[in-house]
């Protein structure tokens, strides 16, 4: 069905309007559950230690949508001028709604964690739309020279764009910490079952997301398996490889990894899907195929490496292996 590239741009995810509302609904439950843990004394912290905070910022808003864009035009034979702008807006977008969760699990640095979260959300508000805008005009003015047939030129409404980061990240933030400043009591009660409820939702959102588009995605899985690996690779290489070069300790790199590489895809799908931002006659099932199997990976890429890093995986084969020694030695 899906046999070329530029097949792609005419996939229409199922994402009904209810489906959507449900999508800005948990990533909004999340972030108000991500902004209970922080504290007043988390942007004290970021003043006095502010080293690991803005190489974490540099990385998620400067570093990789650069390197994005010089990895769409790397594989410019191997992408419709779509994918290549869902690439570019899922590096603009901030860190993933899950990446604290992921961060606890790889012994990270949580509190550096949830720090650079809030602070990158409410950057997100200017620097996301900014970044698409900029990175995503030059990739499609570098693509239209070389296409045979004419690309349609990239042109988004900015103030609605900032408009709907900020409802989606922006206010379930502020909210969060208001509540955390103001009812310490309450918070401490309902901030673990909010953030266990908050990641399941959003996860069981994803699913039945993709459950209801597999359909789409097993057609062209060919076309974008890879792409979105190597993009993922990237994004979390890059966080780890700029606290290594600035001498980080180990946990901070793991967390500077983990924000830089676990984006927050459902945004991006949200801004996709919004017809002010752009309009239904846009043919952007490139972009969105792209922004919704990266929401899908980024959960299995930031387990797996939050495994590795916990030593889940040593002690899942030492297991196996004392299991298997077991009934060896039995015979």
């Amino acid at each position: 069905m899906y046999d070329s590239l530029e097949a792609l741009d005419q996939i229409r995810l199922n994402f009904s309007p209810a489906a959507l509302h449900s999508l800005n609904i948990a990533i909004a439950v999340v972030m108000f559950g991500v902004a209970l843990e922080i504290k007043l004394d988390h942007f004290k912290a970021l003043v006095k230690n502010p080293k690991s905070p803005l190489i974490g910022v540099f990385s998620q808003f400067i570093v990789l949508p650069a390197l994005t864009f010089l990895l769409v035009i790397a594989l410019k034979d191997y992408l419709s001028p779509t994918m290549a702008l869902g690439m570019i807006l899922v590096a603009s977008a901030p860190g993933g709604n899950i990446s604290n969760f992921i961060s606890s699990l790889a012994k990270a640095n949580l509190a550096l964690s949830v720090s650079l979260t809030a602070f990158a959300t409410l950057s997100a508000i200017i620097f996301t739309p900014l970044n698409f805008a900029f990175w995503g005009k030059l990739a499609i003015n570098i693509y239209a020279k070389d296409a045979a047939d004419m690309v349609r030129p990239l042109e988004i409404n900015a103030y609605q764009m900032f408009q709907t980061v900020f409802i989606i990240l922006g206010i379930p933030l502020l909210v969060g910490v208001f509540v955390n400043s103001k009812f310490p009591k309450l918070t401490a009660k309902i901030l673990k079952p909010i953030k266990q409820i908050s990641i399941v939702i959003f996860i069981l959102v994803i699913i039945l997301a993709f459950k209801n588009n597999i359909q789409h995605f097993l057609p062209v899985i060919k076309f974008i398996f890879l792409i979105v690996l190597i993009h993922n690779a990237m994004a979390l290489s890059t966080g780890y490889f700029l606290g290594y070069i600035f001498k980080r300790p180990i946990d901070d790199r793991r967390t500077l990894s983990i924000e830089t590489g676990i984006q927050n895809s459902g945004l991006a799908l949200i801004l996709i899907f919004n017809p002010k931002i752009f309009p239904p006659e846009m043919e952007l099932g490139g972009m969105a195929i792209i922004a919704a199997w990266w929401g899908i990976w980024h959960i299995i890429s930031g387990f797996a490496l939050a495994a590795y890093w916990s030593g889940g995986f040593s002690q899942l084969g030492s297991f196996l292996f004392k299991k298997r020694f077991a009934k060896v030695k039995s015979k």
